[in-house]
Parts: structure tokens; sequence; C-alpha cells
């Protein structure tokens, strides 16, 4: 069996932990070199030890252009190229209206939204025809969740993004998707409510209830989405939100 990346060379952000470790492992068992991005050195060199020789952790605060653009220079000196691009980083927390203050807001919206937006802008002149952008959206933006606007509002914002450059990059060959998540087990889903053992359980048991599956998703469910976005299998597929969700939103 042909691995669906070899020869690829591709960069996941907020690579460290969750759902991009996750895709990271997945690209690499699939044959590409990757390279994986975050704030913290230490877990990101662990993340890279996790994942194995084809990954390299780079610090990289995907809200700071300047640090996006040392990143892309390195590729190009050490690639010339970049075939996949997963704008994963990013991040939220629960805030109800009438208590949401500006540096809540301010902090949602550079993560996902300012970081998304250079991310993929300061990539494009090391990607070719046939190249593949995927950006992490999510199902809180397309229904209503308890404290959790901002963050929907900025994913909503991601998820524009795709239908938008998909006509300012027509006849480039570089397509753009949106993979959105429903609840999956990783640490930044149970850290919303805190750091009880129970109390996190509480909340996924809750979460599960609302998925036609009758569980929460596993990080590796949504890589292996992710590995079809990325490969030539998804060559004609281009500005759809693809779901990993267990059904929740479709109902």
């Amino acid at each position: 069996m042909s691995l669906k990346l070899a020869g690829k060379v591709a960069v996941v952000t907020g690579g460290s932990t969750g759902i991009g470790l996750a895709i990271a492992k997945r690209f690499v068992t699939e044959g590409a070199t990757v390279y994986i991005t975050g704030r913290r050195q230490a877990e990101l060199d662990a993340a890279a030890a996790a994942i194995g020789g084809a990954a390299t952790g780079v610090r990289v605060d995907s809200a700071d252009v300047g640090q996006l653009q040392a990143l892309y220079e390195r590729i190009k000196q050490e690639h010339g190229k970049l075939d996949v691009l997963v704008a994963n980083a990013g991040g939220g927390s629960l805030l109800p209206m009438g208590q949401i203050t500006e540096a809540h807001y301010e902090d949602t919206f550079s993560r996902n939204v300012k970081g998304t937006l250079f991310t993929v802008q300061e990539a494009l002149p090391l990607m070719s025809p046939g190249s593949s952008v995927i950006m992490t959206g999510s199902t809180a933006a397309s229904g209503g969740t308890e404290a959790f606007s901002v963050y929907a509002a900025s994913k909503a914002a991601v998820r524009a993004f795709a239908r938008n450059w998909i006509v300012d990059l027509k006849g480039k060959g570089i397509r753009v998707n949106t993979l959105s998540p429903g609840p999956i087990k990783t640490p930044g889903l149970v850290e919303l409510v805190g750091t009880d053992p129970d109390q996190q359980q509480g909340f996924l048991d809750h979460l599960a209830s609302l998925i036609p599956m009758g569980r929460v998703g596993d990080p590796d469910e949504v890589a292996k989405a992710a590995v079809f976005l990325a490969s030539d299998d998804a060559s004609f597929v281009n500005g759809i939100e693809l779901f990993v969700d267990g059904g929740m939103r479709q109902i």
C-alpha cells in the first residue's frame, strides 16, 4: 500500500498536543516530513520526540507574523516548498455574554482569526498547484453553545476565510478546506471546566449525550480526516467544511 503523503512537506501549527499532535503523527505515518509549531518549547520537544524522526518542533506564536515568516524561511531553505499546511493553532475559554472582557475577545480573535489569516497568507509563496491548506474550524461556529460566543464567532470567521480564499486563489491549484471537529477528548476540551477529573468526566458525559454516536471523538479520528484533505484523494475537494462530530451538527 502506498503512503498517501509520501514526499510531502507539511506544517501543523499547534502541533504539540491534542488534535494537532494527532494530525502530525498521522502525517508522518503517511510519509510526510512535518514541522509542528507551538508556544512552549518543552512541549514541542516532547511532541517531536513522540512523533519520531520526520518531525521537527519550531517555537512559533501564530499571531506573530515575524515568527511565521522565520518559520517559512527555514522551510524554504531546507526544502524549497510546502505541500500541506494545517492552520490548527488556537483556542478559547468560556465566558457568558455580560461577562466578556476586551482581553478575552482580543486573545481569542488574535489566536484563532489573526493567527489563521497570517499562517496561511505567509505560506502561499511556498505552495504550488496541488498543495492543500486545512484550517481547523469547530462545530461551535454552526450552533449555539452557552458561554462560548466569542470562540464560536472566531471559528465562524475561519469558515468564511475558506469560502473567500478559494476565490482569491482561483486557478492556482491550492485547495483550502475547513475541518470542523465536534467534541474531541483533548486536554484543551476538558480543561474548559477546570482540572477536577470528576468534573471533566461529567462534562464529557454531557457532551456525549448530545452526539448521535453516543460518545465524544478521539483526536486520531480527526487526524484521519485531515489525511484525506491533505492527500491527492481530495484533489477536487475545495472550500468545504468537513465535520468530524459523530453527527452532532446534522440534527
